[in-house]
């Protein structure tokens, strides 16, 4: 029996083929059963568009055998089979599908929209992904209303024969001698049952066709441990449907139960608990999708690390093609988890990865906007759900208010949440907005490590006291992000610890502070002199209401802000925001400091240190020089008592 050559003549092709368009050696098991369920539809249309009486859906299936000894794996399927000719053509020519020809009408049955019949395969690769797990393939096939069947056997690049053989019925079977193991790769794993069934799972559970296969069990037989003997077990085999075949998502949304969701939720992406929420979409149009997605209760392991890998599985009729396709997700909804399914994406050619072109950024367009509605409508109507939710996932919203340079951030300024002066829980900033005072010409906002410290800060006093709401900033990223925003509707944003405050002051109060600054001129001086290389300016507070000193930053780069990019790795050369020192002009400690420097001017430079090493801390800021600090104090301490 002559050896024919493969069309596409190289053995360079098929190495390529083989070694290159595929990166995980068990996808061949998805492409020889979608290549089954692409056969048994060719039937099925067949028999319906020419009115074949006999031929029932019910009987078609796709059966795995696994035999361990002779490191066999079988796929046999009872679909339309392949003449002779079709063997040579089909599988003869490298990168030649009929599935395409059968879809693009060449080879479809009279009569048979072919835009209609979802036929998986297109580009005929995909049937020799199995030279990555075998030294040699042989595949039997009977066509439909043919009496003959014929046998095709290939060990690669080297060519194929075609022979004469013998099937009962119509549909083809594919034998696959596994490779022997290597020091590199256990190929042990492509004859072994359980593992089969796991990739069938994962790959093709959703094939519409059943995937039945024989599985070992074993059971204590009945009576054997009576009288106290040891108990005897006995093996028995049973066939299996591997695969679900009806994806949930592809199911009426009023014959879906909760318990429903969330249990295939909990399964199919490990997670021990309900799912905060759920989204069940489907789009039919130019772009045709199912859409399936979770948010989940919790943040999963790992999320806020550099290693968590976002993106939603993704199917294609029901195969899944990618594990985790990232392009589906902005970042800001990363935490979302699901899974999508369209017939009409543009894949390449191994239909193991994805062409990145205008139908996956509609599908993906699609997704963010109606995850962005879903959460806003949880945030109207479902209070204590969506502040659940914000807890977990909150920041990343924040993160993707400041990543892009702001490029998304009207489209997540309506979900973030911030805790408040005046509710001390979460609002929004169009709650604020809607009850801020008309004199109020700011979004206030105050940082710190904590709701408690940012609530005792010296610098909201005033502003208390004057009605105004301010927002409590404890994330890193918060005042980064508001930063960004830079306003919400025509009101800005401004830090308490930062420049002047734009309060509105009466003629009697600024004629009152000139006066203060005038009469503190001397010492203010002397006190900048004494913190040269410290502080930009010394100066009297209009912020302070009982405390007696604060120290504020310039415009720009805040105190916390400082802290918080000091802290980055990386940051060998530490950044310093500008300093500015305000002293409380109604509190008893400014003529205190009038006197002592009116008595001994050279003393002024102890109590500046010792006030900026106070304001330091109640910034939570380290004292630069911590034994010259407690030095100046038991110092003080020794002279007020002397």
């Amino acid at each position: 029996m002559a050896k024919k050559q493969f069309k596409a003549e190289s053995k360079r092709i098929l190495d390529l083929m083989i070694n290159s368009i595929y990166t995980h050696k068990e996808i061949f098991l998805r492409e020889l059963i979608s290549n089954a369920s692409d056969a048994i539809d060719k039937l099925y249309y067949k028999s319906l568009t020419e009115k074949i009486s006999g031929i029932s859906r019910e009987d078609f299936r796709i059966q795995i055998i696994c035999d361990e000894e002779a490191r066999t794996l079988t796929i046999s399927d009872n679909g339309i089979g392949m003449t002779q000719e079709e063997l040579v053509s089909n599988l003869g020519t490298i990168a030649r599908s009929g599935s395409l020809d059968f879809k693009t009408g060449e080879g479809a049955p009279a009569g048979a929209d072919a835009e209609a019949i979802d036929i998986i395969g297109q580009f005929g690769v995909g049937f020799y992904s199995a030279f990555m797990v075998s030294k040699e393939i042989t595949v039997v096939s009977r066509a439909y209303g043919e009496e003959n069947a014929w046998e095709w056997a290939s060990q690669g690049a080297d060519g194929f024969t075609v022979k004469e053989a013998v099937r009962e019925a119509a549909g083809t079977d594919i034998v696959l001698t596994i490779k022997d193991n290597t020091e590199d790769e256990s190929y042990d794993r492509f004859v072994t049952p359980w593992q089969i069934r796991s990739l069938v799972k994962r790959y093709s559970d959703y094939i519409r066709y059943p995937i039945v296969m024989d599985m070992e069990h074993t059971r204590k037989v009945e009576g054997s441990d009576a009288d106290g003997a040891e108990p005897r077990y006995e093996t028995y085999v049973e066939t299996e449907t591997l695969n679900s075949m009806v994806p949930l998502w592809k199911r009426v949304k009023s014959e879906i139960s909760d318990e429903d969701y969330n249990n295939f939720y909990k399964e199919k992406f490990a997670d021990f608990e309900d799912p905060l929420k759920v989204i069940h979409t489907g789009v039919e149009g130019v772009v045709s999708y199912d859409a399936l997605l979770y948010i989940p209760a919790r943040p999963p392991y790992g999320y806020y690390s550099r290693d968590f890998e976002k993106g939603l599985q993704l199917y294609s009729s029901g195969v899944m093609i990618m594990e985790r396709c990232a392009e589906l997700l902005p970042d800001y909804f990363s935490f979302v988890k699901g899974l999508v399914d369209s017939q009409d994406l543009s894949l390449n050619i191994s239909r193991e990865m994805l062409q990145h072109d205008r139908q996956l950024r509609a599908i993906a367009q699609r997704l963010e906007g109606k995850i962005k509605s879903e959460l806003e409508g949880m945030l109207s109507a479902d209070r204590e759900t969506y502040e659940k939710f914000f807890e977990n996932f909150g920041l990343q919203l924040k993160y993707g208010i400041y990543d892009s340079y702001g490029a998304n951030k009207e489209k997540l300024q309506d979900l973030v949440l911030f805790h408040s002066s005046k509710e001390k829980k979460y609002v929004t900033l169009a709650e604020v907005l809607a009850r801020m005072p008309e004199e109020q010409k700011f979004f206030y906002y105050a940082v710190g490590e904590s709701l408690d410290k940012v609530d005792k800060l010296p610098q909201t006093e005033l502003l208390k006291d004057k009605g105004f709401e301010i927002l409590y900033c404890t994330d890193d990223v918060d005042e980064f992000a508001l930063k960004v925003l830079g306003r919400y509707g025509e009101k800005p944003f401004k830090n308490v610890s930062e420049g002047d405050l734009g309060l509105e002051e009466t003629e009697e109060e600024k004629k009152k502070a000139e006066e203060q600054a005038e009469s503190s001129k001397e010492l203010l001086t002397a006190m900048k002199e004494a913190l040269a290389g410290k502080v930009a300016d010394v100066r009297l507070s209009r912020r302070l209401k009982t405390h007696p000193v604060v120290l504020v930053s310039g415009e720009g780069l805040s105190l916390e802000m400082e802290k918080v990019l000091n802290q980055m790795p990386g940051a060998d050369e530490k950044i310093r925001a500008e300093r500015i020192l305000e002293i409380n002009a109604d509190h008893g400690i400014l003529p205190a400091l009038g006197k002592a420097f009116e008595k001994d001017p050279d003393c002024v430079k102890t109590y500046a240190e010792l006030l900026y090493d106070q304001a330091l801390l109640m910034e939570g800021l380290p004292v630069e020089d911590p034994v010259a600090f407690a030095s100046s104090v038991c110092a003080l301490i020794e002279k007020a008592v002397n």
